[in-house]
C-alpha cells in the first residue's frame, strides 16, 4: 500500500485497473454472479501484482544463515566423535567448538540487534514514523508464536484447519442470525 503513495506508481496502477475493468465490462451480463466476482477479484490482484509488486515476506531469523548451519554441523560431527569415543581429548574438542558456536551465535545475534538499531535510528532521522513504529513495537514483543488451536461446543480442541473454520462458521452463525430478538 505504501507504493500508491507515489504519483507514478498509482498513475500506473490506475490505468491497469481501469483497462482490465474496460474489458469486464463487454462481457456477458447473464453469467453467474460468482463468476463475475472472481473475474473482478483476479483483475484487481493481477493489477497490484504488475504494477505495484510482491511484498517479500520477512524471514523469522535473520541472523542465522550458511554460516550457522556450518557451525551446528561442526558441532554435531565432534559430538558423533566424542560419543564413538569418548576420550578426553574428544571432550575436550566438543567443550571448545560449543564454546566457538556460542561465540559466533552471540556476536550474530549482537551484529543483527545493531543493525536492528541502526535501522530504527535512521527511520527516526527521516521522520519515517510508521517503520519506527512498527520496528519498535516488532523489537518489543519479540516472538509470539501462533495458536491454531480453538474449543469447540463441547469444549473439546480442535486443530485441524477444517474442523477450525467449520467451529467459526458456526460460532458466527449462531452470533449474527437471532431470531428470538
Amino acid at each position: 500500500m505504501r507504493k500508491l503513495n507515489e504519483p507514478e506508481v498509482r498513475e500506473h496502477y490506475q490505468v491497469e485497473i481501469k483497462n482490465r475493468f474496460a474489458a469486464l465490462e463487454n462481457s456477458h451480463d447473464d453469467e453467474d454472479i460468482n463468476r463475475n466476482w472472481e473475474n473482478i477479484k483476479e483483475n484487481i490482484q493481477t493489477s497490484a501484482k504488475e504494477s505495484l509488486g510482491l511484498d517479500e515476506f520477512k524471514q523469522n531469523k535473520p541472523c542465522f544463515d550458511e554460516e550457522c548451519l556450518g557451525f551446528l554441523d561442526h558441532r554435531k560431527w565432534a559430538k558423533i566423535q566424542w560419543v564413538q569415543d569418548a576420550s578426553q581429548s574428544n571432550l575436550d574438542n566438543l567443550n571448545e567448538v560449543r564454546r566457538e558456536v556460542s561465540r559466533h551465535f552471540r556476536n550474530k545475534k549482537k551484529a543483527y540487534l545493531r543493525a536492528i538499531i541502526e535501522e530504527l535510528e535512521t527511520n527516526n532521522k527521516i521522520q519515517n514514523i510508521r517503520d519506527l513504529y512498527m520496528g519498535i513495537c516488532d523489537f518489543k514483543k519479540g516472538y509470539q508464536p501462533r495458536c491454531n488451536i480453538v474449543k469447540d461446543e463441547k469444549g473439546d480442541l480442535v486443530a485441524d484447519s477444517h474442523g477450525i473454520v467449520a467451529r467459526w462458521r458456526n460460532y458466527f452463525s449462531q452470533l449474527f442470525n437471532v431470531h428470538g430478538v
